[in-house]
């Protein structure tokens, strides 16, 4: 019938101009993506101490501030919505040296945040999950009277060993240093010091595996008691 195909043809270029629109706008956004990516060659990528080669921080980004003050080694990649912050506030005054360095051919995973104040060194090759936090900063609760967040807080070096994996939402705290080759569990809360090839999971995170060359991957009790005794300073 002439109303049934009048209908058909009508549906017919209904979708022909959803499909249409739907490929305009993905187009679109992905050339938003690509032209809001900073590169070396971008002018967000010039505010940066340095960029290495075939470095891309995402579109659109997390907060970025104290770009002066971060390193980035060659062909990193930086998800979406990943904050890197250098100090408390942009435009403080965090003297001559880098105090946020990520190593060459780094991945890190959408909506981290990486937060420094004295110095975050990242090794090579460390890849992270979605939603990761790493800082040197924490607050502290010495003045029992006086509002925590008022208080001034205390910052620890933290560093990351080349190598390394850390699983989504795992926490980096203020001191903690990971050795080579290290697996952090998602979800772990990390502070202490743990050698290389070294599995930790947990809140507070602990060593549950380590690797030997004669024994392979295994779980060692006295290895893990040691080195938690070392890094709760026992």
């Amino acid at each position: 019938m002439p109303e049934q195909d009048d209908l058909a043809v009508t549906l017919v270029l209904m979708s022909l101009v959803r499909r249409a629109i739907g490929t305009l706008i993905h187009r679109a956004y992905e050339a938003i993506r690509s032209a809001g990516a900073i590169t070396p060659a971008s002018p967000g990528g010039h505010a940066f101490r340095r960029l290495g080669d075939g470095v891309k921080i995402a579109f659109p980004p997390g907060a970025i501030f104290g770009e002066q003050w971060i390193e980035i080694g060659d062909h990193t990649l930086i998800g979406e919505r990943v904050s890197l912050s250098c100090g408390m506030w942009p435009g403080a005054d965090l003297g001559p040296d880098s105090i946020l360095r990520i190593g060459p051919s780094c991945s890190i995973g959408r909506g981290s945040h990486i937060v420094a104040h004295q110095s975050i060194d990242i090794g090579a090759d460390v890849f992270t999950g979605p939603y990761v936090y790493i800082t040197d900063q924490n607050h502290v609760y010495d003045d029992p009277e006086t509002p925590i967040g008022r208080q001034w807080p205390r910052n620890s070096p933290v560093s990351i060993g080349s190598g390394s994996w850390l699983g989504a939402g795992a926490i980096i705290l203020p001191g903690t240093r990971l050795g080579r080759q290290c697996v952090v569990a998602g979800g772990a809360v990390v502070r202490g010091e743990f050698p290389d090839h070294s599995v930790v999971a947990g809140v507070p995170a602990k060593i549950v595996r380590s690797y030997d060359a004669d024994l392979g991957w295994h779980t060692n009790d006295r290895l893990v008691t040691t080195w938690t005794e070392h890094a709760s300073g026992g």
